[in-house]
């Protein structure tokens, strides 16, 4: 691996490339799960609406009371 550095291409040291490793992976694991919650929310939000829906609302109603 290999970074910039004054302008420089140089070669990272053994220890810099297991940072730079532990470091993409955290990212990794921070990405999926942002997208994890992401995808939550958005099935919450449909769930709550459907069950609105249930219950006899039209899209209009619900609209005006969650306004989505």
């Amino acid at each position: 691996m290999k970074q910039y550095i004054n302008n420089k291409l140089v070669d990272l040291t053994p220890e810099e490339k297991t940072i730079r490793e532990e470091e993409r992976k955290k990212y990794q694991e921070y990405k999926k799960i942002r997208k994890d919650i992401e995808t939550n929310i958005a099935n919450n939000k449909a769930s709550g609406k459907q069950k609105l829906k249930d219950l006899g609302l039209n899209d209009d109603e619900i609209q005006a009371l969650i306004g989505a």
